[in-house]
C-alpha cells in the first residue's frame, strides 16, 4: 500500500538544507542524468525496467557508468496518439518501491511527471528534483509543491502539436516567460530553475534541430540549459535506424549542445555519454 503525500496544501515540509543543484553545477563540467523508464510503453526501451529488480539494477549500472543523477519516470511521454495516459495511483504503483531503492544508491533523483500528486510523493521518498516536462504549466498545483519542498526544477517547452509555420525559438522563449512568472507567483527562487528546449516535443524534427543548434539564445535566462536528445526521431530523420541503434546521432547532438551551452544531458546510453564528454573536454583543455 503506498502511504498518501501530504495535502498539497501543506506547507509543513523540510526544505532541504542544501540546493543539489548549485552543488552538482560547482563540478564545472557537463552533467549526465541516467534515464530510468518503469514503464511498458516508452519510445525506446518500454517495459525493459518495468519490473522493480529491473529498474533498480539498471540505476546502479548508469551510476557505475559516471551518472550524476538518475531522472525516473513512471508515464510514457512519448507523442501522441500512441503515448497512452496512467492514472497517478499507477504511476505511484510503479514507482513505489523504485524510488526509495534509488534514493538510498546517494546520486540525485529527479521525478520525471506532470503530476503535482507523483512529485510531491516521490520528494517525500527522497527524490531532489523535479522534471516536469510541461515546465509548470499544466498541473496548476505543480509549482505550489516545488515551492513548498524548496527543490530544483527542470521547466520544459512542450507544444500538444507541432507547428512547422512557427519561429520555433520564440515559442520557447515565449514559453519559459510564462513558466518564470508561474515560478515566480509560487516562490520558487529562480536558482532552482533549470530550463529544457523539450527536443522532440510537439515540434518537427528540423525545430528540434534548430533548437539544438541555437541554443546558445536561450542562454540569456541566465538559467543552466538541459537537452535531452537521446535516441529521439530527429536522429532518425537523417538516418533512419530504430531507437536502440542511435546511439552515434545522440553522442553528435549532446555534443553540440554542450558546445551551444547546455550544462546537462539526459541520456539512456550513459557510459559512451559520458567517455565522449571526457573526451570533449580533454581536447577543448589542449586547444
Amino acid at each position: 500500500m503506498i502511504a498518501a503525500s501530504p495535502s498539497l496544501s501543506d506547507a509543513s515540509a523540510t526544505a532541504p538544507t542544501t540546493n543539489v543543484l548549485a552543488e552538482l553545477l560547482a563540478l564545472q563540467r557537463p552533467l549526465v542524468m541516467g534515464i530510468l523508464n518503469v514503464t511498458p510503453d516508452s519510445f525506446s526501451d518500454g517495459g525493459a525496467f518495468l519490473a522493480p529488480d529491473a529498474a533498480i539494477a539498471h540505476a546502479e549500472q548508469m551510476i557505475a557508468e559516471g551518472a550524476d543523477i538518475i531522472d525516473i519516470g513512471a508515464e510514457s511521454t512519448r507523442p501522441s496518439p500512441s503515448r497512452v495516459a496512467v492514472s497517478a495511483e499507477e504511476e505511484l504503483r510503479r514507482l513505489e518501491f523504485v524510488v526509495p531503492a534509488v534514493v538510498r544508491m546517494g546520486r540525485p533523483v529527479s521525478i520525471d511527471t506532470m503530476k503535482a500528486t507523483t512529485a510531491a510523493w516521490a520528494l517525500d521518498q527522497g527524490a531532489a528534483i523535479v522534471n516536469d516536462v510541461w515546465g509548470l504549466q499544466r498541473d496548476p498545483d505543480m509549482a505550489a509543491v516545488v515551492a513548498r519542498y524548496s527543490v530544483p526544477v527542470i521547466v520544459m517547452h512542450n507544444r500538444d502539436v507541432a507547428d512547422p509555420a512557427i519561429d520555433i525559438m520564440a515559442d520557447i522563449a515565449a514559453f519559459f516567460e510564462r513558466s518564470l512568472a508561474v515560478a515566480a507567483r509560487a516562490g520558487i527562487a529562480r536558482d532552482l530553475i533549470v530550463l529544457d528546449p523539450g527536443i522532440g516535443f510537439g515540434k518537427t524534427n528540423e525545430q528540434s534541430m534548430t533548437a539544438i543548434a541555437r541554443l546558445d539564445r536561450l542562454k540569456t535566462f541566465g538559467l543552466p540549459l538541459l537537452v535531452g536528445a537521446s535516441r529521439k526521431r530527429l536522429i532518425n530523420s537523417v538516418v533512419p535506424t530504430p531507437p536502440g541503434q542511435r546511439l552515434g546521432g545522440s553522442i553528435a547532438a549532446h555534443l553540440l549542445a554542450v558546445a551551444h551551452g547546455a550544462a546537462i544531458i539526459r541520456a539512456h546510453d550513459v557510459a559512451a555519454t559520458v567517455q565522449a564528454l571526457r573526451v570533449m573536454r580533454a581536447i577543448e583543455a589542449n586547444a
